[in-house]
């Protein structure tokens, strides 16, 4: 016992002084480290923005499908860069998430409602009705079978996301029309093809015309245009891939963001510090041991030892100052208002690029009447009313595919499609007089200008549901 007792407290003593080593070591490496990280320059920060968007490289005077716009991505890494950024900013961004979901609120709405009804102008007999309500029937199966509503929305909430919407059909066993997405980022190029102009994006064109679509590359197999509907939103017509709704204002979007936070932070850091005490005159170890005999709560670090002071200031505490010490306040001193102009610009100027009043992207209608702005001549009910009849004329062309997988089927008879026209009506978007827009549509009915049956959709009622409680009554 009297051998070891000795050799046991040189091991302790070796310890501690081997653990104050490691911890000094540890300091000074967690400085350098600091000071390496500040002087760091990134070689790949030359080619971003200050907002973190990657630059476009310079390349030819043309870009993909013989455009002549500098701002189109030259391949599918550029395009798949961009539609993943504003996929970010729609999933994370609340100005972002504000302004789609206006849009679909407003575009799609309760939905809109089709209607089949004889063509104007066919020489010939009229189709008996109950070949009109058959027809009228498959195109109910198949909104109800395909959710056509909830779908809608959706499109509308990928087109602007990512610029584009694919749509591919399918024939059930029964003969009826089914639909399903196509992922953007599934139709690319296959390996084999990329030495193709005419395969570029995805997207199989006539060598010889760009719009003259035959197909598409979707995870490297062949699909033919006619069972794929293609929407691309923001680009010219010889354009093969669209580009998202956001583009133009990701910086934007970025800065609000930032700037919104910071406001917070700096309120939020403002807030946390109830008191800040100078003294005068008084030297770093005064100030230390000051500190240390007022803390209610001392926590030290255990790897660079450095000591945190806590002080308890209860409801309603009275702070009695000593000569040479002054109190300061700096919640009295914040004003975020400074800013709160700041961050409006950039939203005024996101709004602008969706022709939608600020409110609709705000939330905030203190400064904005919806009365005044959803008037008819309005420019946001102008562009609505666009972008409504732009996703009607799509739907359409689907409408008519259900048609004609009918009548493929044998439940229609061939000449149908042709003695029958389908009408779409969407929901209102101005601000209506119902007084005032019944008695126009009772001119219209008695001019014969429209039917009983439009006019019954336009005021949101089901004209087959009317007649037959009618016919009930």
């Amino acid at each position: 016992m009297q051998d070891t007792q000795p050799t046991d407290t040189v091991a302790e003593e070796f310890g501690a002084a081997f653990r104050r080593r490691m911890a000094q070591w540890q300091r000074r490496l967690c400085e350098a480290f600091d000071q390496l990280w500040d002087s760091f320059v990134d070689p790949a920060d030359a080619l971003y923005d200050r907002d973190g968007l990657r630059w476009l490289p310079l390349g030819g005077e043309h870009g993909p499908g013989g455009s002549c716009c500098a701002v189109v991505p030259a391949d599918e890494q550029q395009l798949a860069a961009i539609r993943n950024a504003c996929r970010a900013l729609a999933v994370t961004n609340e100005f972002a998430i504000n302004g789609h979901e206006n849009r679909i609120s407003y575009i799609v709405g309760s939905g809109h409602a089709y209607r089949v009804v004889p063509r104007r102008g066919r020489q010939g007999p009229q189709i008996p009705e109950e070949l009109r309500r058959q027809a009228q029937a498959e195109l109910e199966e198949f909104l109800r079978a395909n959710k056509w509503h909830l779908r809608q929305q959706e499109i509308v909430r990928r087109e602007d996301r990512d610029g584009e919407c694919f749509l591919r059909f399918f024939v059930t066993p029964e003969g009826r029309t089914a639909v399903r997405f196509v992922e953007p980022g599934q139709v690319a190029t296959p390996p084999q093809r990329r030495s193709d102009p005419a395969a570029s994006f995805g997207v199989q064109t006539n060598p010889h015309d760009v719009e003259t679509v035959l197909g598409y590359w979707i995870d490297g197999q062949w699909v033919e245009a006619q069972h794929i509907q293609h929407r691309k939103a923001n680009v010219d017509a010889n354009v093969k891939r669209g580009l998202p709704l956001f583009y133009p204002v990701l910086k934007n979007l970025r800065r609000a963001e930032k700037l919104l936070r910071n406001m917070s932070v700096v309120a939020e850091i403002q807030s946390a510090i109830a008191i800040i005490r100078k003294h005068r005159e008084a030297t770093a170890a005064t100030l230390e041991q000051f500190v240390h005999a007022q803390a209610d709560l001392t926590i030290c670090q255990p790897g660079t030892g450095k000591a945190s002071h806590f002080r308890r200031y209860g409801p309603g505490t009275i702070l009695d100052a000593a000569a040479g010490i002054d109190y300061e306040f700096p919640a009295a001193g914040i004003d975020a208002s400074r800013f709160v102009a700041v961050l409006q610009a950039e939203l005024r100027a996101i709004a602008s690029r969706l022709v939608m009043p600020e409110f609709m992207l705000t939330s905030d209608a203190s400064n904005a009447n919806y009365a005044s702005t959803m008037v008819a001549e309005g420019p946001a009910v102008k562009m609505f009313q666009r972008l409504q009849y732009d996703m009607i004329a799509d739907d359409l062309d689907v409408m008519r595919r259900v048609l004609a997988d009918a009548v493929a089927a044998g439940r229609l008879p061939p000449d149908l499609p042709d003695a029958v026209e389908i009408r779409a009506i969407p929901p209102s978007l101005a601000v209506r007089d119902r007084l005032r827009d019944a008695q126009a549509d009772q001119i219209l009915l008695r001019c014969g200008a429209m039917s009983a049956a439009t006019m019954a959709l336009r005021h949101g009622l089901n004209p087959e549901e009317e007649t037959a409680a009618d016919g009930g009554s």
